[in-house]
Order: structure tokens, then C-alpha cells, then sequence
């Protein structure tokens, strides 16, 4: 059947806007909450002032970097068929950089009063704090995916052609790179420098307020891992949407589905937001429950909710076109198996986590170097799950015509099909930006229960809580990465589709060394990533020890540190070596473009992708691993803490901690925004390249 355009966008629109009423109602019902004593509201109050002041230098940047680019764009972009081309893909990418700043700013507003007030429900009642800590996560789900949806909505009200909106992803992916980057700087940096010296040399807990580094520490969680994460999850769904509407206008599966092949994408999105919103009403806890089954439990409703609507929509839009409904499925499914694998590799609760813990019994090399081989070995899986989502929804959508590309409309439809199982897997998004978000708040809340002289019980609700917030940020992270392998093919077929290339030829000189250029990117951004840590780390390590030194009674708790010298610190390093990486990621692709051309480009963009996949898998489950092995110790196993293994897992865990919270997953954001950075400026790799390919 045919459904109007306007219906379709309406509806987006319409259930975007109720995402947003609820989410308002939710912060009501959590700031209501109460906020503990005044020693509790204390430190709250520093970790939003140092969040918010951090968050707003960081803005301020990335505004002054967006603007100069997207003047460039304005200028140089140029259409014989659109003269108005280079404005609307230069203001598309203003509103997209605003709207990803946007998503971050709201995610960490509401993590930092959703922290204290958690960690005061701690005292009294485990419930009550697992729904604050969940319902902070949701906000941050909701709102995100929202923004998102009503962005794409309006401007294809607008413009009517998804190819004039790949500037609004460009824009998100610009300014999420910046995010995701100077967040996880600021947090790693801080959180390893509060390690090797409040626990090794000074043997005191994580969260001790004698330790210097802490509130820069709590701060990081939300700059890094809720701002930032916010900002890279919502470039994430902007860039696929995009893509996908963009395949939509292939010629065979225009010719079947109209208008409304376009449009599927869009209400598929608010189809997971309503799915996200039975899934969030049906968590409930159990007394003695193991706080990681009633996520899972939402998880598993939101999914099933998810499968129900594109059913409903592969009917109504589709004309009951079930070989795309099967093709969703798959994306859902492999999102699924992808928490399950990522669970595995960095529970501890499973064999490879305590196969770290054992093998630190011999010291820390043993153990780092167990953990890197885990970081190792999860790529398989991984990448098995991946290949076998995309070729099964390749083969749903065209068909064996397409595997065997005896057909160009059964190639187009078998594109088409992994853009629908791409959407499936996004079809989640919301839920599990709610369970990414429910782990730093969970960490902040333990780390202000520590700080204000709780103990006991409410330490040990806390610390199950963070255990639990451990493994949903590696899944999200797991997942940010299987998102972007999906997004990248639908993205990559878009170039090709956009710059009118039938493949990528690497027998040609000039397009393997854009191959060349794309695998060094990805290692040349994560050294630059890792090295910003160390040398910030470093420079904190000394200024600690110099407060020790020098501030007498600090670790008899007779004297206050002071904090503010270590936010300061790494708010100023974060600022200054997240702006070269960052910019060499934009840089080298229109480089390599405008010299070798577009057909370069896309080798540069095959290869980074590929690398930047791989690297990112094995970063993220690598420290997650190594991290979780150090609280498996900690949690009372091998002899806990204050032992020489205790010792060698934390060491590890300070290796892992710039693998999974800086450099990993900055390069989701990198793999997405090569793609999105391609598409949109395919026009002047064409125009102006010096050796056209």
C-alpha cells in the first residue's frame, strides 16, 4: 500500500516528540529524588561544576573548528545541477555538529544529578537506586535517539532528497569525534594517575577523597563516558539513517517501494524508540537478583517489541515485503549474540577474565599480556557475527542473483537488504544507551558513597552495581563497533552510489595507496590517542605526589586536596591533544581525495574501515577485560585487595584504560565519520582531484 510521505514523517516526528515528553517526566521523577546529606551534595557539586565547565571549554572548540569548515564547504562545493549545494551541505553540517553537542550536553545533565541521588537510595534500598541509576541511563537513551530523529525528519521535510542531508551526519560525526576523544582523554588520564598512585604507592581505595585525582576521575565518567558516548551513538543512527535513505533512492528498489523505501529508516527509528519505552516498563528488580538480569530482561523486550514493528511496517510500507522483515531480524538477532559475546570476553564471571586474574599471579606481564590475547581472540566471534548479519541480509534482500551479481536490481535490493538489518540492529539503540549510561552513574554514586564515609553494605550495593555498569559499557562499546561495521558497508555502497563508482580497484597505483593511507590513519590517530593519556597521566602523577609531599595530614585525612588543580589539569590537556588527531582524521581523506581522487578515496575508506573495526574490537574488549580482572580480584577472589596480584591486575587495568575509553572508542566515531566525511564531499573529489582515477 501506498502511505503518504507526510503520514510517515508525521508519525516520526509524533513519536520522537512523546520520547521527549516522557524523558522530561523522568528527570522530574529523579529530581525529586532526594540528594543525601550535605557531604554527599558536596561532592556532587563538584563533579557537575567540573563536568559543565569541562563540557563548555570543549564546546566552545569544537564551534570555533566547525565554523571554519563548514565556510570552506560553503565555498568549495560545487554543483552544476544544485548551485545552492555547497550552503545547504556547509549548513547541514552546522545543525549536525550542534545537535551532537546537544545529545552529550544533555546525557551528562542528567547523569550528574541522577549520581548523588542514586548513591543516597544506596543507603536505604537497592531498588530504588538500580531504578534512579536505570532511568538516568534512560533519559539519556531517549533524548539522544530523539534529537536524532527529529533532526533527519525536518530537514527531509525540508529538502526532500536524503543526498542534501549527509552534511547534518558529517556535522554529527565532526563534532562526536572531538567528544568521544577529549572525553576519553580526560577520564583515562585521570582515572589511571588515581590508580598508580592512591593504590599502588599510597594503598588506598579507588574512590578515597585523600586521593587528589578523584573528582577528576568521577568527572571523566560523565564527560567521557556519557557526553561523549551520547555524542558518538547519535552521529551513529544520523549517518545510517542517512545512508540508508540514500540506498532507498536506488533505481530498482525505487521503482518497487516509491517514497516510501526512503522512508522506512525514519519509522523504523521511532518504532525502537516505542520499543525503548516497553522495555524501560518492564524492568523490575528482585531482592538478592543479580542486578545485570533485569537489563537483560529490558534488552530482550525492547528486541522482541523491535521485530514486532518492522513487521508491522514491512506490511504497511513495504507492501509485506518479508525477505527485508527477515533481513531486520538479522540485525536485531546479531545484536543480541554480539551482547552475549561481549559479555563473555569481559564479565568476570566468565573463563577469559579470570584467566587474567591467573595468570597476574606471576606478576603483571603474565596478566597484561593475558589480556591482550583476550582482546585478541574476541575479534573472531566478532567479526563471524558481522559477516554472517550482512551476507545473510544481502542474500534476504536480492537474493542468490545478488551473491552472484547476475543482476544489478538484485545487487541494489541486496544493498538494500543490509541497510534494513542495520536499521534492525540501530532498532535497540535507545536501550542501550540506557544501559551505558546506567554504568557511570552507577560508578559515580559508588564513588560519592566512598567519599562521604559510607562503608559496609551500601559499599558493597554500590560496587555490585559498578560491577554490573562494567559490563554494559563494554557491550554498548561492542555494539558501538558492530554499528559501525554494518554502517560502513551502507555507507561505503552510498559513495559508490553518490560518486558513480561500480567498485574500488586496488590493482591501481594510486587507489592501493589510499588503501596505504587508510590502515596508517587508524594506527598513526590511535598512537596520538594513547600517547594524549600518558603524557597527561604523567603530569598528574607528579602534581599528586607533590600534594602528599607537601600538604601535610592529606593521607592522615587531616588535610583537603586540592582537586581542582588535577581537573585543571586534564581539562587542559584534553583540549590540546584532542585537536590534532582530530583533525588529521578530517584532513588525510580530503587530501587523498583531492589528489588522487574519489575512487582513492573509497580505498582509503575500505581499508580504514576494516582496520579501524578490528583495532577498535580488540582495544575495547582488551581493557574491558583487564578491567573487569582487577574487580574479580577486588570483589574477594585470590586474596582481594592489597595483595601483590591485586597490584598486578590494577597495573593492567591501567594499561587497558586509555585501550577501551580513548582510543577504542574514538575509533567507532573515526570508522563512521571516514564514511560520512566521503559522502558528503564526493562532489569535490570528483570536481577537483589532480589524478582522477
Amino acid at each position: 500500500m501506498q502511505v503518504a510521505p507526510e503520514m510517515t514523517l508525521s508519525f516520526a516526528a509524533g513519536i520522537s516528540l512523546l520520547a521527549l515528553v516522557l524523558a522530561f517526566f523522568v528527570i522530574r521523577w529523579i529530581m525529586r529524588q532526594h540528594t543525601g546529606t550535605d557531604r554527599m551534595r558536596e561532592i556532587a557539586e563538584s563533579i557537575r561544576v567540573g563536568a559543565e565547565t569541562y563540557l563548555g571549554r570543549q564546546y566552545k572548540s569544537i564551534s570555533v573548528i566547525a565554523a571554519i569548515f563548514a565556510a570552506i564547504f560553503a565555498v568549495a562545493i560545487r554543483d552544476p545541477g544544485n548551485p545552492y549545494l555547497g550552503v545547504e551541505t556547509a549548513g547541514g553540517f552546522i545543525l549536525g555538529a550542534l545537535c551532537s553537542n546537544l545529545a552529550g550536553y544533555v546525557a551528562m545533565y542528567v547523569s550528574v544529578r541522577s549520581n548523588v541521588r542514586t548513591a543516597n537510595a544506596v543507603l536505604g534500598s537497592f531498588d530504588r537506586a538500580f531504578k534512579i541509576a536505570f532511568r538516568g541511563g534512560l533519559v539519556f537513551g531517549l533524548a539522544v535517539v530523539s534529537m536524532s530523529l527529529l533532526g533527519i525528519s525536518a530537514l527531509y521535510a525540508l529538502l526532500g532528497d536524503p543526498r542534501l542531508i549527509v552534511g547534518f551526519g558529517f556535522g554529527a560525526s565532526f563534532a562526536a569525534l572531538f567528544a568521544q576523544l577529549g572525553g576519553g582523554i580526560y577520564t583515562k588520564a585521570a582515572d589511571m594517575s588515581a590508580d598508580m598512585v592512591g593504590k599502588i604507592e599510597a594503598r588506598i581505595p579507588e574512590d578515597d577523597p585523600r586521593n587528589p585525582a578523584v573528582i577528576a576521575d568521577l568527572v571523566g565518567d560523565n564527560v567521557g563516558d556519557i557526553a561523549g558516548r551520547g555524542a558518538d551513538l547519535f552521529e551513529s543512527i544520523t549517518g545510517e539513517n542517512v545512508g540508508a535513505m540514500i540506498l532507498g533512492l536506488a533505481p530498482a528498489v525505487y521503482a518497487l517501494y516509491g517514497v516510501n523505501g526512503v522512508l522506512f529508516p525514519l519509522a523504523a527509528r521511532a518504532f525502537g524508540l516505542i520499543a525503548t519505552m516497553l522495555g524501560a516498563a518492564s524492568v523490575f528488580t528482585r531482592k538478592k537478583e543479580d542486578p545485570f538480569r533485569p537489563l537483560v530482561r529490558a534488552l530482550a523486550v525492547t528486541s522482541v517489541v523491535a521485530i514486532a514493528g518492522f513487521y508491522v511496517l514491512s506490511v504497511v510500507l513495504l507492501g509485506n515485503s518479508l525477505n527485508l522483515f527477515v533481513a531486520a531480524v538479522i540485525g536485531v538477532i546479531a545484536t543480541i549474540v554480539i551482547a552475549f559475546i561481549t559479555d563473555y570476553y569481559t564479565s568476570y564471571r566468565k573463563r577469559p577474565v579470570q584467566e587474567i586474574a591467573f595468570s597476574a599471579e606471576g606478576g603483571p606481564a603474565p596478566g597484561i599480556a593475558t589480556g591482550l590475547s583476550v582482546g585478541m581472540e574476541s575479534t573472531g566471534l566478532f567479526i563471524v557475527v558481522i559477516a554472517c548479519a550482512l551476507f545473510s541480509a544481502f542474500i534476504a534482500g536480492g537474493g542468490w542473483s545478488a551473491v552472484l551479481g547476475t543482476s544489478i536490481e538484485a545487487v541494489q535490493f541486496g544493498i538494500y537488504g543490509t541497510a534494513i538489518a542495520t536499521m534492525g540492529m540501530l532498532s535497540v539503540t535507545p536501550m542501550i544507551l540506557t544501559l551505558d549510561g546506567f554504568g557511570p552513574i552507577a560508578d559515580n554514586s559508588g564513588g560519592i558513597v566512598e567519599m562521604s564515609g559510607n562503608s559496609g553494605e551500601a559499599m558493597a550495593v554500590s560496587e555490585s552495581m559498578d560491577a554490573v555498569g562494567n559490563t554494559t559499557k563494554a557491550l554498548t562499546k561492542g555494539y558501538g563497533v558492530a554499528s559501525a561495521a554494518l554502517s560502513a558497508f551502507l555507507l561505503f555502497s552510498a559513495f559508490l552510489q553518490v560518486a558513480g563508482l561500480r567498485g574500488i580497484d586496488l590493482a591501481k597505483p594510486s587507489v592501493f595507496l589510499g588503501g596505504l593511507f587508510g590502515g596508517m590513519l587508524i594506527f598513526v590517530f590511535s598512537a596520538f590517542a594513547i600517547k594524549a593519556v600518558g603524557k597527561t597521566a604523567a603530569e598528574m602523577i607528579a602534581e599528586i605526589r607533590r600534594q602528599f609531599k607537601e600538604i601535610p595530614g592529606i593521607l592522615e585525612g587531616n588535610a583537603r586536596p586540592d582537586y581542582s588543580r588535577c581537573v585543571d589539569i586534564s581539562t587542559k590537556a584534553a583540549l590540546k591533544n584532542m585537536i590534532v588527531p582530530g583533525l588529521l582524521v578530517v584532513i588525510a581523506p580530503i587530501v587523498v581525495g583531492l589528489v588522487l581522487g574519489a575512487e582513492s578515496v573509497g580505498a582509503l575508506l575500505m581499508v580504514g574501515t576494516i582496520a579501524g573495526i578490528l583495532m577498535a574490537l580488540y582495544m575495547n574488549n582488551a581493557g574491558a577485560a583487564m578491567d573487569n580482572a582487577k574487580k574479580y580480584v577486588e570483589a574477594g577472589n585470590l586474596g582481594g585487595k592489597g595483595t601483590a596480584l591485586h597490584a598486578a591486575t590494577v597495573i593492567g587495568d591501567t594499561l587497558g584504560d586509555p585501550l577501551k575509553d580513548t582510543a577504542g572508542p574514538s575509533l567507532h566515531v573515526v570508522v563512521k565519520l571516514l564514511n560520512t566525511i566521503t559522502l558528503a564531499l564526493a562532489p569535490l573529489f570528483i570536481m577537483y582531484a589532480l589524478i582522477p582515477v
